[in-house]
């Protein structure tokens, strides 16, 4: 379980104490835009059962988001979302995508902490704070846990949104993941302007119609 012994390892050395946790949904994908979030807990006063947000059902998920929101209005915490598009996947490759979805999320923070922990090995170059990356972080720290359970939250609904436009590939359930359904309504449907054109099974997909 993920607890707060990076954070405050890293509060005893900072003035202010201010750390925020950085996680990303939608990496791997076929389609949808990649989500980033980050979350500032404050140390006395956090939710409980925050963990890795792969481990969680749907519905812990859920009623996490919108205890961690409600805990955002109470002044316990702090929320940034940030995203990259499919066109800026498109052009910069999913990596710098990725890194630009995660700067975003932290400029959108009200306040600008004093640290960064970045789930993975690698941090993005032009943050407002220095960063730290962590591997496996959302499985270590409370901050990167939170923030992988908003932005799972933020993309599964924005996939689950763009289903009712296009109802045959099922997004609803897969998120944009090449599951067998997915592939069936890349054939049946063809490609949407939505899909990931630089992704191997979108590029194979688009060459099949262009013979």
């Amino acid at each position: 379980m993920p607890d707060f012994a990076l954070e405050l390892r890293l509060a005893a050395d900072l003035a202010d104490g201010l750390i925020c946790g950085v996680d990303e949904a939608g990496r791997g994908p076929l389609a949808g835009p990649v989500v980033a979030a980050a979350v500032i807990l404050d140390r006395r006063k956090r939710p409980r059962g925050l963990d890795d947000s792969k481990k969680l059902t749907a519905a812990e998920r859920e009623a996490l988001f919108a205890r961690l929101f409600d805990y955002a209005r109470d002044g316990h915490a702090h929320i940034g979302i940030g995203a990259a598009s499919v066109a800026e996947i498109g052009r910069l490759n999913i990596f710098h995508a990725t890194m630009l979805a995660m700067q975003r999320a932290v400029t959108a923070l009200r306040i600008v902490p004093a640290h960064a922990l970045i789930d993975g090995p690698h941090c993005p170059k032009q943050l407002c704070c220095p960063a730290t990356g962590v591997v496996d972080g959302d499985a270590l720290s409370l901050s990167i846990a939170a923030a992988s359970i908003v932005a799972k939250v933020v993309r599964d609904r924005a996939m689950a949104k763009l289903h009712l436009r296009y109802p045959a590939y099922g997004w609803d359930r897969n998120k944009g993941y090449g599951t067998a359904a997915h592939q069936a309504g890349l054939k049946t449907a063809g490609v949407t302007k939505h899909h990931r054109l630089g992704f191997a099974p979108i590029r194979e997909q688009l060459t099949l119609h262009l013979v």
